[in-house]
C-alpha cells in the first residue's frame, strides 16, 4: 500500500502537503505512513485518498501498481 501511494504521488507530482489539503488528512499522518513509522492508514483515510486521486480502492487492496496504467 505504501509503495503504491508513493508511486502515485510521484507520478502525479503531488506532495504530502497537497494531498493533505485534498483529503483533510494531516501531513504528519501521511509522512508517518510514507516513512513506515505508521504501518497502516485507516480504511476511511484510504477512501479519502482514493477519492482525491480519482482511483479505485482496489489499487491499495491488491497493492499492484500495474493497475495504474
Amino acid at each position: 500500500m505504501r509503495k503504491v501511494l508513493i508511486e502515485l504521488l510521484k507520478e502525479r507530482n503531488i506532495t504530502e502537503y497537497k494531498l493533505s489539503k485534498m483529503t483533510g488528512i494531516s501531513t504528519g499522518t501521511l509522512s508517518d505512513f510514507r516513512t513506515g513509522k505508521t504501518k497502516a492508514l485507516s480504511f476511511e483515510n484510504f477512501g479519502k485518498i482514493a477519492d482525491a486521486l480519482d482511483i479505485s480502492l482496489d489499487l491499495f487492496r491488491t497493492n499492484k501498481k500495474s493497475k495504474l496504467n
